[in-house]
């Protein structure tokens, strides 16, 4: 059974266990309950498939969390349809109605400029004391990720399988430092059709989804329309005229969404005040002039004209600003981190 029945049988008896040990003569009475259904939950064979899930869990530590009891996000009353039960592995922090989070997604092919930006954008924003909520996909989803909890917040990965499959499979170090929620049963692999579905949850344990980047019809523009749906505000970044990855955030534009450039447009428009300060290192003065004049991310021309110094002392100078974690390179463009 989907969400929306076993919410008419929870609203019909009260409480799930009230609907499993009703009999069937008065299941039958649950509207859209169907034969299969009502036959389903008298099943033992079904009652021992979820005994099973429920053991493993706990050998896991996994924690589920069933809809109208403690613990379940009341951010996700804001879907017409939200989960039954959630799946959730590591800590998950408080999520009031409208969290303090932000949902950041993207196209996997994401440009060297976008990942550049999303690295600086959810750096800062965990900085601020935001949690980056995600899909744990390629591209702009694992940038996100990685920059929230390498610069010391909280993320959370929102998966299409379960908790215990990661996919992909590459991101499995990344997946131990997050938070994952799933509405997916133990055991359950990624299918294309639970993408579509988790993009609503990503939406609706936010306060509002950022886009990056992807093309008019894509996932990311699917989770813009959840977030709308939900009350929630839409961000999205301009790129490059022409490049269709940048098609479906000029389209957001054009629909109302907020310009964003930086983590500070986000904080503002919600209402979340200003971004901290950074501590100043005490660095050499080449270091200290190049990390003043990294921003958006840059290329060495760019540096050079804002820093005056030579190539090689400007190059040196980035070397030591990466190794101390200050400072990162994509696509020969570079980023304060």
């Amino acid at each position: 059974m989907g969400p929306r029945r076993i919410e008419a049988l929870r609203r019909h008896f009260g409480t799930a266990q009230a609907a499993l040990h009703a009999p069937p003569g008065l299941l039958r009475q649950v509207p859209g309950l169907d034969t299969r259904s009502v036959a389903a939950l008298g099943d033992p064979k079904v009652t021992s498939q979820a005994q099973e899930q429920w053991r493993r869990a706990q050998h896991l530590g996994v924690t589920l969390l069933g809809r109208g009891l403690a613990g379940y996000p009341p951010a996700l009353d804001a879907l017409g349809d939200p989960p039954p039960v959630l799946w959730v592995r590591g800590p998950l922090p408080p999520l009031p109605v409208v969290p303090r989070a932000l949902g950041v997604v993207g196209t996997r092919a994401a440009s060297p400029h976008a990942l550049g930006l999303t690295r600086q954008l959810c750096s800062d924003l965990a900085r601020a004391g935001v949690v980056v909520v995600s899909g744990l996909a390629r591209g702009v989803d694992t940038v996100a990720h990685e920059a929230a909890v390498a610069a010391g917040g909280q993320s959370i990965g929102v998966l299409g399988s379960a908790v215990d499959r990661i996919y992909p499979a590459e991101n499995a170090a990344l997946a131990s430092r997050l938070t994952l929620i799933s509405e997916y049963p133990l055991g359950t692999g990624p299918a294309q059709h639970h993408f579509p579905t988790r993009n609503r949850l990503i939406a609706a344990l936010s306060a509002g989804t950022l886009v990056v980047e992807g093309e008019k019809k894509s996932g990311s523009l699917i989770t813009a329309v959840h977030a709308l749906e939900c009350g929630r505000t839409v961000f999205a970044v301009p790129g490059r005229a022409g490049d269709p990855r940048a098609a479906g955030p000029h389209q957001l534009l054009r629909d109302g969404a907020v310009l964003t450039e930086t983590a500070q447009d986000v904080l503002q428009e919600l209402g979340w005040g200003l971004l901290p300060a950074p501590a100043q290192p005490d660095l050499p003065p080449d270091q200290s002039r190049v990390l003043q004049a990294l921003g958006s991310p840059v290329t060495l021309d760019d540096l050079q004209g804002a820093t005056h110094l030579s190539l090689p002392d400007l190059q040196t100078a980035l070397v030591m600003l990466q190794l101390l974690g200050l400072a990162d390179e994509t696509g020969g463009r570079w980023t304060r981190r």
